[in-house]
């Protein structure tokens, strides 16, 4: 097939096109550079990988066949979405819209990337798809969080309305090589922390639970959702949950570090709690993570190592 991915030099979205690419796929890699990088994409260009730099809040179009649009672009972590507000809720509006149209056009089918934030600080545990959520729409989180559930409306009014074969994935916490180092996620924080020598930043109690999946998990998830007949969201995650206490302690013996904890006002709107319900990916695609965190972690651990060593004065972060 040849599949269109959008946040192309992403974290995740490098990961997939390399896996695209790896199963025999034509990819056509997009993005903007806003919050990635083009060294994550500079192993795959070639025969099977084109790339346009391109703002997917404008219209887009391409070219040629297309038999799948995987619309993975936007600011996905704190600090990111909490710098671009605008244009996050852009992308998440304008973006889908502009790659709905096209999968319309191409009569293709159109896996959009949402996330377990749309769940907002959860009154149901672990979440479940059929979960509407609890969402604060004017917090300083409601910009990445309402981009994603627009999103998804517009992509199930483009399934009833056209017909479009529609899938959306509701993504959890996620980790693994390629992340940046300073994007302010707890797995990036508490390593680079712990092999800086540092105290490791814990925000409000550390009781507060999430659940890790690592990157190669996640996207064998992807690739299974993409070539399925589901319809609709589905939750893609580890289900095994553990408080960010914890997740420190595990962190701060596999670097062999000395760092110990500090604490930090809780940010606005964080949820407490954070497990998906992984029952639908099980029944439909026959898929569950199979990485252990310790395991993810010791391929995860090198790279923040690689990316310090090769920076002079590696960015102080501070939201979780």
């Amino acid at each position: 097939m040849h599949i269109v991915v959008t946040g192309a030099s992403g974290f995740i979205g490098s990961h997939f096109c390399k896996k695209l690419i790896q199963e025999g796929h034509q990819v056509t890699g997009i993005d903007n550079f806003l919050t990635s990088s083009p060294k994550n994409i500079e192993d795959l260009l070639g025969e099977n990988f084109t790339f346009i730099k391109y703002d997917v809040t404008q219209f887009v179009h391409v070219p040629g066949r297309v038999d799948g649009i995987v619309h993975l672009a936007s600011p996905a972590s704190p600090v990111d979405y909490l710098k671009h507000p605008i244009h996050t809720l852009k992308v998440g509006s304008l973006g889908t819209f502009h790659l709905l149209g096209l999968a319309k056009e191409k009569k293709a089918r159109f896996l959009l990337a949402s996330t377990s934030e749309i769940y907002g600080d959860p009154l149901v545990h672990p979440q479940i798809e059929s979960y509407w959520g609890n969402v604060n729409p004017v917090g300083v989180r409601g910009v990445y969080d309402e981009a994603k559930r627009f999103g998804e409306a517009m992509a199930m009014a483009y399934k009833r309305t056209h017909g479009l074969d529609i899938k959306i994935v509701r993504i959890f916490n996620t980790y693994g090589p390629k992340m940046r180092i300073n994007d302010g996620r707890v797995v990036t924080n508490f390593i680079n922390q712990a092999l800086l020598g540092e105290n490791l930043t814990i925000y409000g109690t550390g009781k507060q639970t999430r659940s890790f999946c690592y990157v190669s998990d996640l996207v064998n998830g992807l690739y299974k959702l993409l070539l399925s007949e589901h319809q609709g969201p589905m939750n893609l995650g580890n289900p095994n949950e553990m408080t960010v206490m914890d997740l420190a302690k595990i962190i701060v013996k596999l670097t062999e570090s000395s760092s110990k904890t500090v604490f930090h006002p809780l940010p606005e709107d964080d949820p407490k709690e954070r497990k998906p319900d992984i029952s639908l990916a099980k029944s439909v695609l026959n898929w569950e993570p199979v990485i252990p965190l310790e395991e993810g972690l010791t391929k995860t651990i090198p790279w923040i190592k690689n990316q310090i060593q090769n920076q002079t004065d590696p960015q102080k972060v501070s939201v979780q």
